[in-house]
């Protein structure tokens, strides 16, 4: 089987504007300020996209593929050649793309992910989208038939039964528009406000010098900003998960999102890592939130291995659907020490001075930021901003699962199930032994590491910090003992 014979002039279009693009430099800065010709100039870049079109035809009639019993075969290159065998046992995600170019060509790209890959497998550019449908289909009925014979068990498709699909979760227009509106990253929006708060008003005095006009448009320019990003943000999220819709076949979950960029992608359940509960304050207020679902593997359109399986739902919804993954019971987290407080209050404290040199050192040399100490009035803000940080920490050592929270601004509760645990680690910084507090952080594949993004219990009471790893480390030996059984 072989790519679409549609695909190449996509294809042209995709490289031949870079190759133009450098041949034109290329044109300019050999020309000494003299450029040729306009007559050379085109023949120039007609000659270069000519030869992409040849490339790109010669690299479409030369790539292959084929689905045998065992392995989905990929035979590519135009000079150098490359042969891929892939195991359906290693598939782990089959996504396809389209944009609104491919789209109206009917055509798609097939990204192949495997577990563990840190990058796509393989990929297809471009099938029809008829057969990328044809292809996500069978690699995900033999990668069942091979998981059914490992378990001496016949799938259900080889045993000529129906799988049946079930939709889990189709995204509203109201609930997309909430999901525009909530979807900015406050964290940036106050870092941008701090910026210009102080430069927005030099800014308007070179446009206009009155005093009374600047101290009027300085705030204005500063809000401007801030509604701009929220708006790219708000269009951004809108664009991305328009239509979204999640639904559940056999053992995987599949979902369909986006406008301009479509994507349609599966989420094998047998390889998720963990559970992702995303609040920021604005959806918290409004009792929405966001579940992601991680696995080992890497697919299009994502953060690593993470997928949103409900960009943004009703958060008891949210859970709803969570446990539909994994059996998480009820949860009641433990919180750190209240001494950690205190350590919060003395980093806010440190980052509020910082920035107060700063601004100092900035009027010093261009007298430019004369209010650079009304910043100071961010000191009022410490101790509740530490208060909070405090109440939104917390961690839970459940029967079959681990679970810890943390973060004011976007909270995140990290669900881990024992199973899927690769290192369990116990750490002291210099700061946390002042106090006596540590921190247990529980390592999956999907955690990107020890400095990642994985599940942690932070600032808990030092002395505990041990047990509690051997806690959650036997946890994971007796899942694992179970699962042998």
């Amino acid at each position: 089987m072989r790519l679409s014979p549609r695909s190449v002039p996509v294809r042209v279009l995709e490289n031949g504007g870079r190759v133009v693009f450098f041949a034109a430099i290329g044109i300019v800065s050999s020309s000494g300020g003299n450029l040729p010709p306009l007559s050379v100039v085109a023949g120039i870049v007609v000659l270069a996209a000519a030869l992409v079109a040849v490339w790109q035809t010669a690299y479409v009639r030369r790539f292959s593929y084929e689905v045998t019993e065992d392995t989905l075969d990929i035979d590519s290159g135009v000079l150098s050649r490359r042969e891929r065998e892939i195991p359906y046992e290693r598939v782990q995600n089959v996504d396809i793309s389209e944009n609104v170019i491919q789209r109206p060509l009917g055509l798609a790209q097939v990204r192949i992910e495997t577990a563990g890959g840190s990058g796509t497998e393989a990929r297809l550019r471009y099938v029809t989208r008829t057969e990328a449908g044809r292809l996500q289909e069978l690699l995900g009925e033999r990668k069942r038939q091979v998981a059914g014979e490992a378990d001496g068990e016949v799938a259900a498709d080889e045993a000529g039964a129906t799988v049946e699909t079930e939709t889990l979760f189709s995204l509203s227009g109201r609930e997309l528009g909430i999901l525009g509106v909530v979807s900015a990253d406050l964290r940036l929006l106050g870092l941008a406000s701090v910026v210009l708060s102080g430069f927005a008003p030099q800014v308007a005095a070179r446009l206009q010098p009155g005093p009374n006009l600047v101290s009027l448009a300085g705030p204005a320019l500063a809000l401007l900003g801030l509604l701009g990003l929220w708006v790219v943000s708000a269009i951004t999220a809108v664009l991305r998960y328009y239509s979204f819709e999640l639904r559940r076949r056999a053992d995987e979950l599949r979902y369909e999102r986006g406008l301009l960029q479509r994507y349609s992608g599966t989420i094998p359940v047998d390889k998720v890592q963990t559970l992702r509960l995303r609040e920021n304050v604005l959806a918290r207020a409004l009792g929405y939130a966001t579940l992601v679902i991680e696995t080992a593997g890497y697919g299009p359109g994502q953060d690593g291995g993470a997928q949103s399986a409900v960009p943004l739902a009703k958060r008891e919804r949210a859970l709803a659907l969570a446990r539909e993954v994994e059996p998480v019971g009820a949860v009641a987290f433990e919180r750190p020490p209240r001494r950690a407080r205190t350590r919060y209050a003395a980093r806010y404290t440190l980052a509020v001075t910082g920035l107060l040199a700063g601004l100092w050192v900035v009027n010093t040399l261009t007298g430019r930021l004369p209010l650079w100490y009304l910043a100071a009035g961010l000191l009022a803000a410490v101790p509740p901003a530490a208060h909070l940080a405090w109440r939104h920490r917390g961690y839970h050592v459940g029967e079959a699962h681990f679970v810890a929270r943390n973060g004011f601004w976007r909270r995140e509760t990290v669900v881990v199930p024992y199973d899927r645990v690769q290192t369990v680690a116990d750490s002291q910084s210099a700061f946390q032994r002042r106090r006596d507090l540590g921190t247990v952080r529980v390592d999956t594949a999907s955690s990107g590491g020890f400095f990642g993004s994985a599940a942690a219990a932070v600032d808990i009471d030092g002395d505990f910090a041990e047990e509690l790893r051997e806690r959650v480390h036997g946890r994971f030996r007796r899942a694992l003992h179970r699962a042998a059984d």
